[in-house]
């Protein structure tokens, strides 16, 4: 996941040289003789690390202009945190500064996406970034309980 401006940038840059690369390849191997599927079988590996970094960078993208996943349950809670955090424009220095903590915590806890984190903490994340959120509880009915054997 790309957490930051400066992040963003190296992607994008890497992934305008990826498709240079990789048409490059593609050309260097149809020269050498290599039909159709074996061309597949060599290039698809890489194109699927291009197709990875271009997806994580499309999704910086959407945060930017403020395009937000629903959260299903709490276990997305730090993913959330992360994607508020960058659709505002915050740095994690700043966060860190409005939190009171230091910047290599909040880095370290992204990297981890707040795993662990306490529901106080998040809030407290939250707060700072003026984040409100709306819940909609679904109760789902519980699958039936297995039946015992008699032995």
């Amino acid at each position: 996941m790309i957490r930051n401006e400066a992040e963003y940038q190296e992607a994008s840059q890497r992934l305008a040289q990826e498709s240079l690369r990789l048409a490059e390849h593609r050309a260097r191997l149809k020269e050498a003789g290599l039909g159709h599927e074996e061309i597949k079988r060599v290039i698809d590996p890489i194109e699927s690390f291009h197709l990875q970094l271009q997806e994580e960078v499309e999704a910086y993208e959407r945060l930017k202009r403020g395009e937000f996943a629903e959260l299903d349950d709490l276990r997305a809670v730090g993913h959330l945190l992360i994607t508020s955090r960058i659709a505002q424009g915050i740095s994690q220095r700043e966060l860190a500064r409005r939190l009171g903590a230091h910047e290599s915590q909040v880095s370290r806890d992204e990297r981890n996406e707040y795993f662990g984190i306490t529901l106080e903490r998040a809030a407290k994340i939250l707060d700072v970034l003026n984040v409100r959120l709306h819940t909609k509880i679904a109760i789902e009915p519980l699958p039936p309980a297995p039946v015992a054997q008699a032995s």
